[in-house]
């Protein structure tokens, strides 16, 4: 196994180098270890602090991957991951007594149905996904201009206070967002001149409104080009992805973008995928019920028991 450090090139070299945001050009081209962490809300989140501990407590630490993608929810437990073991991330999800319902991401400035069924007259509307995340930004930033700005304090903070840590970790982990402004997507990492608070807090910014890092409105890392954003991780070994959605998505299948699509690409390309969902018998914490913060705890004990189920099977593939 590779066990020698990624270093990504064409770094800073001086306190005066104005840093990248996007880290796109960063990203390892190739590696080892790669695991994938999609989007799927507040009880995604949960399922998938679970399964990760629950693959810990089996004996398999899937945190000491080469390279981390975290989009939307799965950017929440990237986070959370850098900062605090397996265990104890699980140990506090199922402690807490949260309200009955609240937001996925960003502060939400309309009821969920409104916001789904508007995202889905854009996505109706547009030629591709380039378009509808073009379509996506003007329309939260059109929302931000209705408001008065507290939103995104409030978000920030909401967003903090889940993190066990404020500081990125030196391993490589990638944060999925997509530009407001010109609809483009963008990867955070440690070197993108942004606070890892600020970087979660734009790749959940899925609520109709967007999160501004100096200056520039971000939204969701979902809209990127689905809930996993498996293509980065094109050119490593071994791939493994936590789809809270299965893999499901309201995109065209024309347009390319299905978890499925994205798989048989890195595939083609040599990589070794791995794919773990909610079983059926908790799919229904991931639909309409995602926002639900009563489910967490439920949603994160599925997870774990998938995660203690799978661990043995996965060793092979993943040491």
């Amino acid at each position: 196994m590779n066990t020698t450090p990624i270093s990504p090139p064409d770094l800073p070299t001086s306190d005066d180098a104005q840093p990248q945001i996007d880290a796109t050009a960063r990203i390892p081209a190739s590696g080892d270890r790669a695991l994938v962490l999609g989007g799927g809300g507040s009880t995604g989140n949960a399922w998938l602090i679970g399964v990760v501990a629950g693959l810990f407590d089996a004996g398999l630490d899937v945190t000491t991957a080469d390279l981390t993608i975290g989009t939307s929810a799965g950017a929440t437990a990237a986070a959370q991951l850098a900062g605090a073991t397996p265990p104890e991330l699980l140990a506090g999800t199922l402690a807490a007594t949260p309200p009955q319902r609240g937001p996925v991401g960003g502060v939400p400035t309309r009821p969920v149905p409104d916001h789904l069924e508007k995202f889905r007259s854009i996505i109706a509307a547009s030629d591709d996904v380039a378009d509808m995340r073009r379509r996506m930004g003007a329309a939260a930033l059109d929302t931000d201009a209705a408001s008065d700005g507290s939103g995104q304090a409030r978000w920030r903070a909401t967003v903090a206070s889940r993190l066990p840590s404020e500081d990125w970790p030196r391993r490589t982990v990638l944060i999925t967002a997509v530009d407001a402004h010109t609809g483009e997507p963008v990867v955070f990492d440690r070197h993108s001149g942004v606070d890892l608070v600020d970087a979660v807090a734009a790749s959940t910014s899925g609520g109709g409104s967007a999160y501004r890092i100096h200056g520039t409105g971000y939204v969701d890392g979902g809209y990127r080009a689905n809930a996993e954003n498996a293509d980065l991780a094109a050119g490593f070994e071994r791939v493994l992805v936590l789809s809270p959605f299965g893999g499901r998505s309201l995109y065209p299948a024309d347009w390319g973008t299905h978890l499925a699509t994205q798989v048989d690409a890195l595939r083609a390309r040599g990589s070794r995928v791995e794919i773990i969902s909610p079983d059926s018998g908790s799919e229904h914490m991931f639909g309409a019920g995602a926002m639900d913060l009563s489910l967490r705890p439920a949603a994160a004990r599925a997870g774990y028991h998938q995660g203690r189920a799978l661990a043995e099977g996965l060793t092979e593939f993943w040491r």
